[in-house]
């Protein structure tokens, strides 16, 4: 029997729930709280930039027009969810470290001894339906208790796997749509870039200048062009960082779902006995 104060506390140990937000369930993260984050954080980064003036990794960032500022928000924003995501999965992997079924080697998983399983759960673990291992030994035991087909345990067990698959997935589309429209802000920057760059020179052109003037302009427009390719390059370091870290955690949340399912193979499934047998 745990003691009440070592008992697993999602409500208390999530880390949206201590910053004052409402926690996303599982892995999911709040996204206001990290819009807000991410809003703090740009004002932050271009306010230290502004107090370094001069240097050309500076003005990269605040003389390229708009789209510096909205790739780095949204960089900011899928750090967060990347940051609170590895949070929750530390916490939902301290689930695998607790024992509910007893290690007594005379002990049967039954329809009827189900009720002493849920009751450890209960002891071990406050809201066990916000971690993905208890809450599917929950309601996979629910179902043994009042159906009695043990048979069915393992089907059951699948299908939360899937179902938990598909929440993880959903959880990163915000990401994916960050990795998608971080270079395309890159891309309209450069766009934008060009279209100044070449329309200057087309307007020295158009008014005849000496081959002189022509000269120091097209200087000018090949200066232009590099400057409106790095709108680019910081989009594509921005999009490559974010999708190597993006890539390590989706491997980690596997290797989470996977333990699961270990941890209900080994701990229920094959502990699972009918009355019959038992008998």
């Amino acid at each position: 029997m745990h003691k009440e104060n070592e008992r697993l506390s999602w409500s208390k140990s999530d880390i949206e729930q201590k910053l004052g937000f409402r926690g996303g369930r599982y892995t999911t993260v709040n996204t206001p709280l990290c819009v807000v984050l991410a809003a703090v954080s740009t004002i932050v980064f271009y306010f230290i930039l502004y107090l370094i003036p001069g240097s050309w990794f500076v003005d990269m960032f605040t003389k390229r027009g708009m789209t510096p500022y909205g790739m780095i928000f949204l960089a900011s924003w899928a750090l967060f969810i990347l940051l609170f995501k590895t949070l929750k999965i530390r916490l939902q992997n301290k689930a695998l470290a607790i024992a509910i079924v007893p290690r007594e080697q005379d002990f049967v998983l039954s329809p009827n001894t189900v009720d002493q399983v849920l009751r450890n759960v209960n002891d071990a673990v406050e809201q066990p339906k916000d971690f993905f291992l208890f809450n599917r030994i929950v309601i996979t035991l629910s179902n043994l208790k009042n159906i009695g087909m043990v048979s069915e345990v393992g089907d059951i067990f699948r299908a939360h796997n899937d179902h938990d698959v598909e929440t993880v997935e959903v959880s990163y589309s915000r990401v994916n749509s960050f990795l998608w429209a971080i270079p395309v802000l890159g891309f309209i920057g450069t766009a934008e870039g060009l279209t100044k760059a070449i329309g200057s020179f087309g307007g020295v052109l158009a008014s005849g200048a000496d081959m002189a003037t022509l000269t120091v302009s097209l200087q000018n427009v090949t200066g232009g062009l590099a400057t409106a390719f790095e709108t680019t390059l910081i989009a594509l370091v921005l999009a490559l960082f974010l999708q190597l870290l993006t890539a390590a955690l989706r491997n980690s949340e596997e290797e989470l779902l996977l333990a699961c399912s270990e941890y209900c193979t080994t701990n229920i499934v094959s502990r699972l006995r009918t009355e019959k047998s038992i008998l």
